[in-house]
């Protein structure tokens, strides 16, 4: 990358800092924040264009930004703020086409229970988020005596009509993404990984039994193109048969369909007193130590409080038991990462019911992150002038403290402390 503060190549002999030099520091760290964006939406995109949706606005920003990020040489830092925030725009359009065409080929999803442990016989493991690969999947194995198995981001799928009417739709095994080693080698049956998110399997495992498709290679597995799914099926057959082992149920598809549908009910129970604040816990999950926070803030938040929650980040704390307000659930999985969509709507909704704007609503949004699409959604959220926003478990290495200062004046942006002070200071108000 050429450097133009010290007119050399970005870390070469000349330049100050390796990758990042001097007094543009702030610059670059807004620029790679703006091509961690654009790969989330390109993410997303693609998810919806393999399903026929397109959207020529959004094809026309990712060249518009890729072309300034390469080419503008400005040190306005409010001018790259606000393509970083164009971008946070962008994505919610992409993110509301995505959902367009998930319910318009799967149908709208409703709450379902779906178990998390295996029936007898052979099975076949889904991990990733293309909800077409898992339909063309369900539609190969039918009749086969396999049963299929969602695994991370996967789970919601057993909310859509199209995919749960499938009777070998078994049930989700496994929890979030970087507990993929230990559960793809206890899993006895075959793997497949659409998109992204897949761990290179250690040595001597279950690799001569994961198969990748779509973007997704693994070096060893057995690529499948065109959605032939016959190789996995036969694969599946020849390896030792899951155990009947029934698990604990856990609840998924509230999509913000189904819960504009009880809105009046929802409301209701906020007047009365019987639900005093909302909080969405979600996002990105990982390994790094700290995460635990979210757990633990999940435990603390009131029974008289509702937990709204989607993405990976879920699998810390969807098998604990959370009960009810008057039939309402406490806790309420809203979808895959790209459902933030949904809670947005939600959101406005009930912003448009209390007739306040959204940072009016008891409602605190503690997230945590990791990859691409969680800077997208985090982008989407600060472009729609959402504030108090925590992120955690720290911030970005990407994310200069003079940028990450600039997101704290303007929008409230805050990193999680510990459960106890957040939960007590976002209570206090």
């Amino acid at each position: 990358m050429f450097c133009y503060q010290c007119e050399q190549t970005a870390g070469g002999s000349g330049c100050t800092k390796v990758g990042v030099c001097g007094k543009n520091e702030d610059i670059q760290s807004l620029q790679d924040i703006l091509l961690f964006g654009l790969k989330g939406i390109a993410a997303y995109a693609f998810h919806a264009r393999e399903l026929g949706a397109r959207d020529e606005e959004v094809d026309a920003f990712m060249h518009e930004a890729l072309f300034k990020t390469i080419t503008n040489v400005s040190f306005d830092l409010g001018q790259h703020l606000d393509m970083v925030l164009r971008c946070g725009k962008m994505n919610l359009r992409v993110m509301e086409l995505l959902d367009k065409a998930h319910t318009d080929r799967f149908g709208k999803p409703s709450p379902v229970e779906v178990d998390t442990g295996t029936r007898a016989g052979p099975g076949i493991l889904i991990t990733g988020h293309d909800l077409l690969d898992l339909y063309e999947l369900l539609k190969q194995t039918e009749g086969t005596g396999i049963n299929v198995y969602t695994h991370s981001e996967m789970l919601p799928a057993h909310g859509y009509p199209e995919l749960k009417k499938f009777k070998h739709l078994a049930g989700n095994y496994g929890g979030a993404w970087q507990e993929q080693k230990k559960e793809f080698n206890a899993f006895s049956g075959a793997i497949l990984a659409t998109t992204n998110c897949v761990l290179i399997p250690p040595a001597n495992s279950y690799l001569d039994r994961l198969y990748t498709t779509g973007v997704t290679g693994i070096p060893g597995a057995v690529h499948v193109t065109n959605r032939d799914f016959s190789g996995v099926i036969k694969r599946a057959k020849s390896l030792p048969p899951l155990p009947e082992a029934p698990g604990k149920k856990i609840m998924t598809g509230f999509h913000h369909t189904f819960i504009l549908s009880i809105a009046d009910k929802i409301v209701g129970a906020v007047k009365s007193g019987k639900i005093k604040h909302f909080f969405l816990i979600g996002g990105c999950d990982g390994a790094k130590p700290g995460r635990n926070y979210y757990t633990e803030f999940a435990e603390m938040v009131p029974k008289d409080c509702v937990i709204l929650t989607l993405a990976c980040g879920k699998y810390r704390f969807n098998k604990l038991d959370f009960g009810q307000i008057d039939g309402i659930p406490r806790l309420i999985d809203v979808g895959q990462c790209n459902n933030a969509y949904s809670a947005i709507q939600v959101a406005i909704a009930l912003a448009g019911a209390f007739k306040c704007g959204v940072n009016e609503l008891p409602l605190s949004l503690v997230l945590s992150w990791f990859e691409q699409k969680a800077v997208a959604i985090l982008l989407t959220l600060l472009a729609l002038d959402i504030k108090g926003i925590r992120v955690g478990p720290t911030a970005p290495a990407f994310i200069t403290p003079g940028v990450f200062k600039v997101l704290q004046d303007k929008f409230d942006l805050k990193l999680i402390t510990t459960p106890e002070k957040d939960l007590k200071d976002i209570l206090k108000k």
